[in-house]
C-alpha cells in the first residue's frame, strides 16, 4: 500500500478523529512523523500515533481482515464504551 501512494519515505499514521456515527472514529494514512508522535512497531511495521490519538487507542488491537465479511483494518479497543455496527466509530 505504501509503495501504491508514492509514500515510501512517509510512516503509517493511525488516529482517531472526530466524526462517524458514535462520535469518533478511525483513520490511517502515510504521513510525515511529528515531534511529539509516539512512535510504535509491531510485528515489523512501524507506526506513529499523535498523543490525542494515543490516549484513546491505548492497548487496542489491530487486524486486518479478508474473510466474507469484508476486507479491511478491524480495530478492537478496549477504551470504547461504545461502537458502531460499521465497527470504524466508537464513543
Amino acid at each position: 500500500m505504501q509503495a501504491d501512494q508514492n509514500a515510501a519515505e512517509k510512516v503509517l499514521r493511525v488516529l482517531v478523529e472526530t466524526g462517524g456515527c458514535s462520535g469518533f472514529q478511525y483513520g490511517m494514512s502515510f504521513d510525515e512523523p511529528k515531534s511529539d508522535d509516539e512512535q510504535l512497531e509491531s510485528e515489523g511495521v512501524k507506526f506513529v500515533v499523535d498523543p490525542t490519538s494515543y490516549a484513546y487507542l491505548d492497548g487496542s488491537n489491530i487486524d486486518f481482515d479478508d474473510g466474507l465479511q469484508g476486507k479491511g483494518f478491524e480495530i478492537q479497543n478496549p477504551n470504547a464504551q461504545s461502537t458502531c455496527g460499521c465497527g470504524k466509530s466508537f464513543n
